[in-house]
């Protein structure tokens, strides 16, 4: 991967950030920040029965996510200038990080949301290393 970030990342990042802006995945991510908190499977299938609207918006925002942090793993958007303005990534994985394990196992799918785990334990070290303690802030503020 270039060691600067380029004109192309800064753009991706741009039209990343368009895309958080339509309609369906704005209320998707609202109803996310505001209420997906499951603690186990069993409160996210409550949380988010099949064919209701919270599922389709539990699987857009983390879908979402789970595309954006590919683009970091396979070097296509530069680590650096993502991590300085993507941090609800952090957050979805966080609220996903309860039931990841068990939404693998039931799916038969030990690579689900892998990308997504990996830019965020990235992340996690990016914010330690330029503020100790600013993660586990953050952690407490939106878990």
């Amino acid at each position: 991967m270039h060691s600067r970030g380029t004109y192309d990342d800064a753009r991706l990042i741009l039209e990343l950030y368009e895309a958080r802006r339509e309609e369906r995945l704005r209320r998707a991510r609202e109803w996310f920040v505001a209420r997906c908190r499951p603690k186990s499977l069993d409160e996210l299938t409550a949380l988010c029965p099949a064919g209701s609207d919270e599922h389709k918006y539990f699987r857009m925002v983390t879908t979402y996510w789970e595309m954006v942090a590919s683009f970091v793993t396979a070097g296509v958007l530069h680590r650096e200038l993502f991590f300085q303005s993507h941090r609800e990534l952090l957050l979805v994985w966080l609220r996903l990080q309860p039931v990841i394990a068990a939404l693998r196992e039931r799916n038969a799918d030990a690579a689900a949301y892998a990308n997504l785990e990996a830019v965020a334990l990235e992340y996690r070290e990016h914010m330690e290393r330029r503020s100790p303690g600013s993660f586990a802030a953050f952690a407490d503020r939106v878990g």
